[in-house]
């Protein structure tokens, strides 16, 4: 049809094409910025990063079959496995990957904010030490 009107199950947001790397990049900054005060010391230098899909060395270290079967990806050591006593290892860092989140988003008709900042606040879970069970956990208790 060439009624414009006709199409009211578009994801709210859409402009017609994808979003790049820095638009998803802005998302998550975003996102960060609702966290709650009370956490923002504690993620201060975690590095955040877009990819477009994670590649085969994850995916097989984490028993993924299919690129788009990741989402995100938190590398580092989580909080309640630190001591004072360590220093000077690389910063903790989640990966962002794109392709799949988008991917999702059209599967799902979620908002693509809403699902940017579900998989960084997860992947953020895993920085303060919380397993998938966890959160899964925490998510069905909201």
């Amino acid at each position: 049809m060439s009624d414009k009107t006709a199409l009211p199950d578009l994801p709210a947001g859409w402009t017609g094409v994808a979003p790049d790397a820095d638009a998803m990049f802005a998302m998550a900054e975003a996102a960060l910025a609702t966290m709650p005060a009370v956490f923002l010391p504690h993620i201060q230098g975690v590095v955040i990063a877009i990819e477009e899909f994670a590649d085969d060395e994850v995916l097989r270290s984490l028993d993924i079959e299919h690129p788009y079967g990741l989402t995100g990806l938190y590398e580092g050591r989580p909080l309640t496995e630190r001591s004072v006593s360590e220093s000077g290892g690389m910063p903790d860092r989640v990966t962002l990957y794109r392709v799949p989140i988008l991917v999702e988003w059209i599967e799902t008709g979620e908002r693509l904010e809403w699902l940017v900042r579900h998989v960084l606040i997860h992947e953020i879970g895993h920085h303060f030490g919380f397993s998938d069970d966890d959160m899964h956990a925490l998510e069905d208790m909201a």
